[in-house]
């Protein structure tokens, strides 16, 4: 086996990218593409007003955005 030199610098580089890589291709194995479970707007509204991290702009803009998608029932 043949050693190869290469500065500190790339090395994190290449690591960097390697775990990047290694995210990218674990997301991709989840199911990534399933339909939320549920089909309610209201159930979605209530669940994200509840964690208290979204502001009401926020909140109104994904409740538009639910009531224009074909997924959610009314």
């Amino acid at each position: 086996m043949a050693s190869v030199t290469i500065s500190k610098k790339e090395y994190e580089e290449l690591l960097d990218n390697k775990l990047r890589f290694q995210y990218v291709k674990q997301s991709l194995n989840e199911d990534f593409f399933s339909p939320p479970p549920t089909r309610s707007i209201k159930e979605v509204m209530v669940a994200f007003r509840a964690t208290g991290k979204y502001n009401k702009l926020f909140l109104q803009s994904l409740e538009k955005g639910l009531r224009r998608s074909s997924h959610f029932k009314k």
